[in-house]
């Protein structure tokens, strides 16, 4: 048997085989659609393997603008890598999508062939969910623009950039919205699922300054989404997650804002963490809408295991003094990096250590009440290999109507995060067991899930609540064959 026929036979025996040696046969030209000379088999949406057609393997990429890569590319292996190093796994196709036709014609090409679909927008899906092994990875990391009209006070953000990307867009006029607390996360599945941020108690999540979306439903078409279009779209995408489409364009509201604002972390050792704690119980449930705090326990980088306190006030420096004086009298701090300072600061700070390639697994849970229950378990199930972090809401959060929006957390006062972070595989079993231990320790103190961070989250009926029966209903309208289930699913009615 010739080379090349060995090539195209190899290939169309099995996705674990083709991938690798897919490049070895074509040495002239990078491994496309359009130059594809044989089938492959991807993976359907069932889990069966299925066979992608040559014909229309090549009618794909020559309708698309941008390339769709197979195995083999020169940037297969950047597109197919995401920000959690945990996650390996080969796409039969990479869409690389530069319009809204674009993804119009991946969605089409995936549903008309039943072939499981992953989208991709800033790669910072910590369940690993943006990408699949066998199927149609939809890429938006070029959509990346972000335009801020100053006078409407608002932000068109493209379905693939980075919190970072909005935050160097708006702030130089004075304006912001909320956005996450890694300036490296993306945009769209951080906003789809909510969107906590350090100002969310003043300007609400962001969900809530979400004005409308540009999306391509299961049926390829592209609709404008928004409270007068296609209004119960727009309610079901804000908390929905990516069950309905792939969301190509966010329009934002802004508001003004001086971005110098009184900033950083007060620190304390781990053994004055109860008296941190049972202090913040009290003390958090009377916070003005412009502080921000939240309790965060970590190992620092010297090895010491310590409480902290990260604040941001959205407001008069003076008066974000006086209220944080009670929080300075606690214990006897070892830091206090609590300044005036440009707000991009305490908006990078966690880059490094949520950087790319890190090997990570969360679980999280919502508190609705601080309890003394709740502070025992969280001092007695400390381990020095697990990152306590949290996201505090209350305050413009809370004030938003139960089923105002498909959001189902309003009534949390904070959301704890329970995280492990390493680099070596033989790592893997032991650090998720530590942190699934952690958060059945605290467990019986929280309920519900953010579901852009919670590994083993799949109890979507009883996670929306009262939400639940309307979003099925939008989902069966939508997407009645459950295309995009590569989320926090919820099931088409």
């Amino acid at each position: 048997m010739d080379r090349r026929k060995f090539c195209r036979t190899t290939i169309a025996a099995g996705v674990a085989a083709s991938y690798p040696l897919l490049g070895a046969c074509s040495r002239s030209e990078p491994p496309v659609a359009t130059t594809a000379n044989t089938s492959l088999r991807g993976i359907s949406l069932d889990g069966a393997e299925i066979e992608l057609e040559r014909a229309a393997i090549k009618e794909l990429g020559e309708a698309m603008t941008g390339p769709v890569m197979l195995s083999g590319h020169p940037d297969y292996d950047g597109a197919r890598s995401i920000w959690n190093g945990m996650h390996d796994k080969s796409p039969a196709l990479i869409a690389r999508c530069m319009s809204n036709e674009d993804v119009s014609n991946a969605v089409t090409f995936a549903r008309e062939r039943d072939l499981l679909v992953s989208v991709r927008g800033g790669g910072h899906s910590w369940p690993g969910k943006s990408i699949c092994n066998g199927g149609l990875m939809i890429d938006l990391s070029q959509l990346t623009s972000v335009t801020v009209d100053t006078e409407a006070q608002r932000a068109f953000v493209g379905g693939g950039a980075l919190l970072g990307h909005i935050d160097q867009a708006s702030l130089p006029h004075g304006l912001v919205t909320t956005a996450g607390v890694v300036s490296h996360t993306g945009a769209g599945g951080f906003t789809l699922g909510g969107g906590f941020g350090r100002l969310n108690r003043k300007y609400g999540l962001a969900v809530d300054n979400l004005r409308s979306v540009e999306m391509i439903t299961a049926d390829g078409q592209i609709r404008t989404v928004n409270k007068e279009e296609n209004a119960d779209l727009f309610w079901a995408v804000r908390g929905g997650g990516g069950n309905f489409g792939v969301v190509t364009r966010f329009e934002y509201q802004l508001h003004p804002f001086d971005r110098n604002v009184l900033s950083g972390s007060i620190i304390w050792p781990i053994d004055q963490a109860r008296d941190v704690l049972e202090f913040y119980a009290e003390w958090s449930a009377g916070l003005s809408d412009e502080l921000y705090a939240g309790p965060t326990i970590a190992t620092s980088p010297e090895g010491a295991r310590v409480i902290m306190m990260d604040v941001v006030y959205n407001g008069d420096p003076a008066a974000g003094e006086k209220e944080l004086e009670a929080l300075r009298k606690v214990g006897t701090p070892i830091a206090d990096g609590v300044s005036v300072q440009d707000y991009t600061v305490m908006q990078t700070n966690l880059d490094a250590a949520f950087g790319h390639g890190v090997r990570s697994y969360a679980k999280n849970g919502m508190v609705k009440e601080w309890t003394q229950g709740l502070v025992d378990s969280i001092i007695d199930a400390d381990d020095p290999r697990i990152f306590l972090a949290n996201h505090v809401a209350g305050g413009a959060v809370k004030r938003v109507g139960e089923l105002d929006t498909a959001f189902p957390h309003r009534n949390a006062e904070i959301m704890l995060v329970v995280v492990a972070g390493w680099m070596d595989p033989a790592q893997d079993d032991e650090l998720i067991a530590a942190s699934r231990a952690v958060h059945k320790a605290i467990e019986p103190h929280v309920g519900g899930y953010y579901d852009n961070i919670d590994f083993d989250g799949t109890g979507a009926v009883g996670n929306y609540g009262p939400a639940y029966e309307r979003l099925s209903k939008i989902k069966g309208q939508y997407d009645s064959g459950n295309l995009f289930r590569l989320n926090s699913n919820i099931e088409p009615a």
